[in-house]
């Protein structure tokens, strides 16, 4: 009866664990190894050429002009990293507080807030293109409605703004989880230990500098780790507001579009070449695995001397 029980017992853990597993070697793993496998060809369009070692990271690495669009899109995932931080992961946390003290409407803004990361990120891309339109987006004529009209411009049409405007949309589109994930564990806190550094001092900047934030830092560190790698895999937001080449004039060119434009081609670059595309997926996949680890071991330290 025991034995039973037990083979039971085994082949329902098999049966929840053998799908997923499989579905993640079909379309992650497999993936991953076969481009670690492309980088080190030579392509023909869909042909598979000569063994050519590390000549595709070269290419990438140190040709022109592959080398000054690396360059390019590296430094704008750089950017596109730090503002976030700023934006989605500063404004998560101060909305977090305010949701925390339960300030009125609290319950509704708790709804509100994370309504947006629930939206197709196509939609959301699409929604704020109008939104920024030159002539009849909202951002604009509200400008023009309160006498800043001088302010009014082409969001996404030239270089200066553009990669900013997008980096706000994705900002105002996933700002929710940070939001979550801070209060979460903000309603971790003793509240004895509130309470008797409020008997102490009535700063609240004080309180929020020493106490909670020392707090809450293990959900910093999922949010910070889950920013930088979606930072460096950016893709779909400049991908639907700017397009594949990056326009206006690779302002809003990041690795992930760079990658799939050299792997797959584009307007500017019609012939497919997955040698350096590959090389670039691998090197943006080392990139992001080791960076990643050293940023959770230092903000996991960091937790500690906290």
């Amino acid at each position: 009866m025991l034995s039973t029980q037990f083979t039971g017992r085994r082949l329902w853990i098999t049966a929840l664990i053998v799908p997923p597993m499989a579905f993640m070697c079909l379309f992650l793993v497999y993936p991953i190894l076969s481009a670690f496998a492309y980088a080190f060809f030579e392509w023909r369009g869909l042909v598979r050429g000569d063994f050519v070692w590390f000549e595709n990271f070269r290419r990438v690495l140190f040709e022109f002009p592959f080398s000054e669009r690396t360059v390019n899109a590296f430094v704008h995932n750089i950017y596109v990293f730090f503002a976030l931080m700023i934006l989605q992961n500063g404004v998560g946390f101060a909305l977090a507080y305010c949701l925390w003290r339960d300030l009125p409407g609290a319950r509704f803004h708790r709804i509100a807030v994370f309504l947006p990361v629930v939206l197709s990120t196509v939609i959301v891309g699409l929604l704020w293109k109008l939104f920024l339109h030159p002539l009849f987006g909202v951002v604009n004529i509200s400008l023009r409605s309160v006498g800043l009209g001088f302010l009014a411009q082409p969001w996404l049409g030239q270089d200066s703004t553009a990669l900013t405007a997008i980096v706000v949309a994705n900002a105002w589109h996933m700002v929710g989880f940070p939001t979550l994930v801070f209060l979460a564990g903000m309603q971790r806190i003793p509240g004895e230990i509130l309470d008797a550094v409020r008997m102490e001092t009535t700063s609240e900047w004080l309180i929020i500098r020493k106490i909670i934030w020392p707090l809450v830092a293990p959900s910093a560190t999922v949010v910070f780790t889950l920013l930088f790698v979606g930072a460096f895999n950016w893709f779909e937001m400049p991908y639907i507001m700017g397009g594949i080449d990056g326009a206006p004039h690779g302002a809003t060119d990041v690795l992930g579009l760079y990658f799939y434009r050299t792997a797959f081609g584009s307007m500017s670059a019609s012939a497919e070449n997955f040698g350096p595309g590959s090389a670039l997926a691998v090197l943006i996949f080392v990139f992001i695995a080791i960076v990643s680890s050293f940023l959770t071991l230092y903000l996991r330290k960091r937790e500690i001397q906290l």
